[in-house]
């Protein structure tokens, strides 16, 4: 409408002067409700085709969307094991730091293995204690052995000296029985000492791999019984948390309920243009927007990012061949706005509608000095119009809480 009232002020009005005071024509006599069309048609027709022309170059080059809103992310409260709520520690809604509990499920089963692995941990650790003790056993045994060993060779060779000295002192089956005797006395000493290092190699080796295992099992068990406690990854809200003592919680069927982290919603608007516009959309871009949940006021932000895919054109892998004629409604070019004031999105509730307008600027390409004078006055008169779409907007917040409440039956 401003745009038809504008245009008419450069096409319209002029024809009708002309009419009036230079062919002497007067409403109600020579230019009638009959007669106006062939009277003013050359102001009409120019009227209409100036107003489409400026509407185009407004929208094209300022581009405006509905398709706004303050959307957030939000966390499901999934346990990792499937398991019976034992305790709930929130009532329905409610704020929650980073790694405070939420639920605890049924631990009966991770307490008693983390309980089994302590008690293997002492049990190898009194191993432990009892392999040195065996180990000092061993080495008074090296010690008899060695004795005995050494007391049959001392025998031995007194009787083989006798032997040597005089053949008939000794007998020849008595110099055999002892020098199986020190055999016997030195494969008992042997042993012994096998048995020490057997001993040492099973404190030093065999039983601290052991207490490292049971420790891993411990570990694990400990990691497990942590599981059964869901705790809060972020600083945030709960909200819609209907879960109570007794219900049933697994990862793939059923979400505990929802967490919302703090910063959620708070700094980023994301806004739908139209495809036509993606030569336009440029990150930089000025832009201003008003929400249902903040009436009244408009919000400076700027575009910090434009996506460089449309979400209807995805495929995803399946046993029929796609058709793009199923692609019915072309999608949106997503573009993240951010505040261009810091708390510029206070007051705003996440997940709020919005308007949203974005606006381009050719300053820094008239001020390159690269262009002609005519291309100058056509830049400077796009972003002149920007003007237009700014005062729309601002009707727009003025009318939409009135149309919400009024004219909408809410």
């Amino acid at each position: 409408m401003l745009e038809l009232l504008f245009c008419s002020l450069l096409t319209l009005l002029p024809d009708y002067l002309y009419r009036r005071y230079g062919q002497g024509k007067r409403f109600g006599k020579e230019i009638t409700f009959y007669s106006v069309w062939f009277e003013l048609r050359w102001g009409i027709i120019s009227c209409l085709m100036l107003t489409i022309g400026l509407i185009t170059v407004i929208f094209y080059n300022h581009p405006s969307t509905t398709n706004a809103a303050v959307l957030f992310r939000t966390v499901p409260l999934i346990s990792e094991t499937t398991g019976r709520v034992a305790q709930v520690y929130l009532g329905v809604s409610g704020p929650v730091t980073k790694g405070s509990p939420i639920f605890r499920l049924d631990s009966s089963k991770e307490e008693a293995a983390v309980e089994t692995a302590r008690r293997k941990i002492a049990e190898i650790e009194a191993s432990i204690v009892v392999a040195k003790a065996d180990l000092l056993t061993d080495e008074n045994r090296i010690l008899e052995a060695g004795s005995a060993h050494k007391q049959a060779l001392d025998e031995l060779e007194t009787k083989q000296e006798l032997q040597r000295r005089n053949d008939d002192i000794v007998a020849r089956r008595e110099i055999e029985r002892l020098e199986n005797l020190v055999a016997g006395r030195e494969a008992a000493l042997a042993v012994a000492v096998s048995a020490k290092s057997s001993a040492e190699t099973r404190i030093s080796t065999l039983l601290p791999a052991e207490k490292a295992s049971a420790q891993a099992a411990l570990a694990q068990a400990q990691t497990d019984l942590d599981k059964t406690v869901v705790r809060a990854g972020v600083t945030g809200r709960v909200e819609q948390f209907t879960l109570r003592v007794g219900d049933i919680v697994t990862p793939i069927m059923r979400p505990a309920g929802v967490l919302i982290p703090e910063e959620a919603g708070r700094n980023i608007l994301q806004a739908g243009f139209s495809q036509v516009e993606g030569q336009v959309m440029q990150v930089g871009m000025v832009a201003e927007v008003t929400c249902l949940s903040k009436p009244w006021v408009i919000i400076p932000m700027v575009v910090t990012g434009v996506q460089d895919f449309i979400a209807t054109g995805q495929v995803r892998a399946a046993d029929q061949l796609l058709d793009p004629q199923q692609v019915s409604k072309p999608g949106t070019l997503l573009t993240f706005l951010e505040p261009l004031y810091a708390d510029g999105l206070d007051g705003v509730t996440p997940g709020s509608s919005c308007i949203a307008n974005a606006y381009s600027s050719n300053h820094e390409l008239i001020e390159s000095g690269k262009l002609s004078t005519g291309r100058k006055i056509v830049l400077h008169a796009v972003d002149a119009v920007g003007l237009v779409h700014a005062l729309l907007l601002r009707i727009q917040a003025l009318v939409l809480p009135i149309q919400t409440l009024v004219f909408s039956g809410h």
